[in-house]
C-alpha cells in the first residue's frame, strides 16, 4: 500500500493510504503544498482534489485517521477536539471520508500553527 509523508515543517507525519476512491484522487494530485489552518484540534489544508462523500463518510473520526472533508475540498486531521466535540470525541465539521491511516502520533501535530506551509508527497 502507497505511503505519504505530511511535511509541515517542523513536524512530519507518514500515513498509509487506504483503497478508496479518496484516496486514489489524493495520490494522482501529489504533491500538493498547501497552507495549513486550524480548528481547536485538528488541522486542516485545502488541496486540488474533488471527490463526493464517500457511503461510509462519518464526522467522529479515531485518532490516526486522514480525512477528506468533501464540503470543504480539504484534507483535514483531527488530532483531538473541536469546537463541537462532544467529551473527548474528535469531531469534524461534517461527514468526511477517511482515505489514510497515520503511522505516526498525530497528537504531535498540536505544535501547527495557522499559516504553516505543507507539502504532501509520496514518501520514499
Amino acid at each position: 500500500m502507497m505511503r505519504i509523508r505530511f511535511d509541515f515543517g517542523s513536524v512530519t507525519l507518514d500515513a498509509e493510504l487506504l483503497d478508496t476512491p479518496t484516496a486514489k484522487a489524493i495520490a494522482a494530485a501529489l504533491p500538493i503544498t498547501a497552507s495549513a489552518l486550524t480548528w481547536g484540534e485538528e488541522v486542516y489544508f485545502d488541496v486540488p482534489v474533488r471527490v463526493k462523500r464517500e457511503a461510509d463518510a462519518r464526522a467522529v473520526v479515531i485518532l490516526g485517521e486522514i480525512a477528506y472533508w468533501p464540503d470543504g475540498n480539504a484534507i483535514a486531521i483531527g488530532f483531538g477536539r473541536t469546537p463541537i466535540s462532544k467529551g473527548d470525541e474528535t469531531r469534524l465539521a461534517s461527514p468526511c471520508n477517511i482515505w489514510a491511516k497515520a503511522l505516526g502520533d498525530v497528537k504531535t501535530l498540536g505544535k501547527v500553527r495557522a499559516g504553516t506551509k505543507i507539502k504532501v508527497s509520496a514518501a520514499g
